[in-house]
């Protein structure tokens, strides 16, 4: 067993520079806990002793190492709840746990049975055989932080969940640290605030290159003191150690195929199972003090206005869709051009009470049209919905402002002449009590 001082937030593991999104890959001989003592001190986070258990051969049929193990439990947080959860589960009440997260949550290249949200579930039902446990997979691909602080209420809060795994690493990019930084901050004080008071324990996945966001969410997390798991950290150093192939584990460059899912269970489950063994030491009375915002407490109060809600006030030549989804999201407008005129379209038009307005719109890989973002009159950005030479259709956001105090605004989608196309929007996102 090796003794080093291990950054609470080993970001810039193993074959990555950077968690921001750079692709410059360090020097392959470096080890895990060489990265983790350079690594050390550059971060705002904590740092914590950790010991961590010297190289041994990984064999995926055999199960994850107790070095894995180690290098998972990156932020080991505070229990309270979890404990709580488990405590309520052995004495075979009802207990629901939700998934929040993009497509690797969402299953994307596993099947809904084989992705690491139902098999966690799956564990969780053989160590608690008397409870009923409720499962929600609240994974949607390609959406990040922004998009998820907006969709907490309607795809979470609104089961109750007793435990939510979150997860948003690969999606937030370093194009908008700031505003991933606040909105996952957001995900976090909303969940944690909920009036079910769920326990919250996080997920930091990583791409084949060592890209991921985990640096950033760390620093969120540490100070919450929530757990994070790394599945960025345990999987990247037994790569590096030659024990397997990233393409054993993933058939592209981000999601885990079936085969790495069932990984990321066991990565997931090995920090459950250290729980569950410490249930008689747990104190439960103190949990961890969300009080103070770690970056921000504007994204608390995000919502989404959508179809049929009544800040819409002019929709004259929009086809409203609210039993239909686009891109896994429920309801949207959408409005097609003819000759390349949007002939009996009028802007979309919403009068809303906000501190700050953001837009989610359908990215199409055909079709996709153009319209401008005007608030109180003035155009503000320019959208192009077209996904060229893109893998499918999906949801992308845009924040379009944020106003020193809130106030009743009026915001426009105006659509522009182009050619033969539509334009589809999925909601507006606003903050502001």
């Amino acid at each position: 067993m090796k003794r080093i001082r291990f950054a609470a937030v080993l970001c810039a593991a193993l074959l990555v520079s950077s968690c921001s999104g750079g692709n410059t890959q360090a020097s392959s001989t470096t080890s895990a806990s060489e990265t983790a003592e350079t690594t050390a001190g550059t971060t705002a986070a904590a740092v914590t002793e950790k010991t961590i258990p010297e190289d041994t051969p990984y064999v995926i049929e055999n199960g994850i190492t107790e070095r894995m193990k180690a290098l998972a439990n990156l932020i080991d947080g505070n229990k309270a709840r979890l404990a709580k959860v488990f405590r309520r589960a052995q004495a075979g009440e009802e207990i629901t746990v939700a998934y929040l997260g993009g497509s690797i949550t969402q299953g994307s290249t596993a099947t809904p049975t084989t992705c690491y949200a139902y098999r966690t579930t799956e564990w969780l039902k053989e160590q608690f055989p008397s409870a009923k446990i409720n499962y929600v997979n609240a994974g949607i691909g390609a959406t990040g932080s922004y998009i998820g602080v907006f969709r907490t209420d309607r795809d979470v809060l609104s089961h109750s969940p007793d435990l939510v795994f979150v997860d948003f690493s690969v999606n937030d990019t370093a194009e908008h640290i700031d505003r991933n930084k606040a909105s996952y901050d957001g995900v976090l004080r909303k969940l944690w605030n909920a009036d079910s008071k769920p326990a919250v324990v996080t997920i930091a996945m990583t791409m084949d290159d060592g890209t991921s966001f985990q640096k950033y969410h760390s620093e969120v997390c540490e100070k919450y003191d929530i757990p994070m798991i790394s599945y960025h950290d345990a999987i990247l150093d037994v790569i590096e150690h030659g024990h397997i192939k990233w393409t054993d584990i993933s058939d592209d460059n981000i999601h885990p195929n079936e085969t790495g899912h069932k990984v990321l269970t066991e990565i997931v489950t090995s920090y459950l199972g250290k729980v569950l063994g410490e249930l008689d030491v747990i104190d439960t009375e103190q949990e961890s003090d969300l009080s103070e915002p770690a970056v921000t407490d504007m994204y608390s109060s995000a919502r989404l206005i959508v179809p049929g809600d009544p800040e819409i006030t002019n929709d004259n030549g929009w086809e409203t869709h609210t039993d239909e989804t686009f891109g896994n999201f429920g309801g949207y407008w959408r409005t097609s051009s003819k000759d390349g005129e949007y002939e009996g379209v009028e802007p979309l038009v919403f009068e809303v009470d906000a501190k700050s307005v953001g837009i989610f719109y359908g990215m199409q890989v055909r079709g996709g049209g153009r319209f401008d973002i005007a608030v109180n009159g003035m155009v503000l950005n320019t959208i192009d919905t077209q996904f060229r030479n893109g893998w499918g259709d999906y949801v992308e956001a845009v924040e379009v402002i944020e106003f020193k105090e809130q106030g009743k605004n009026t915001v426009e989608i105006i659509p522009k002449k182009g050619e033969k196309t539509s334009i589809i929007i999925s909601a507006l996102a606003v903050t502001g009590n």
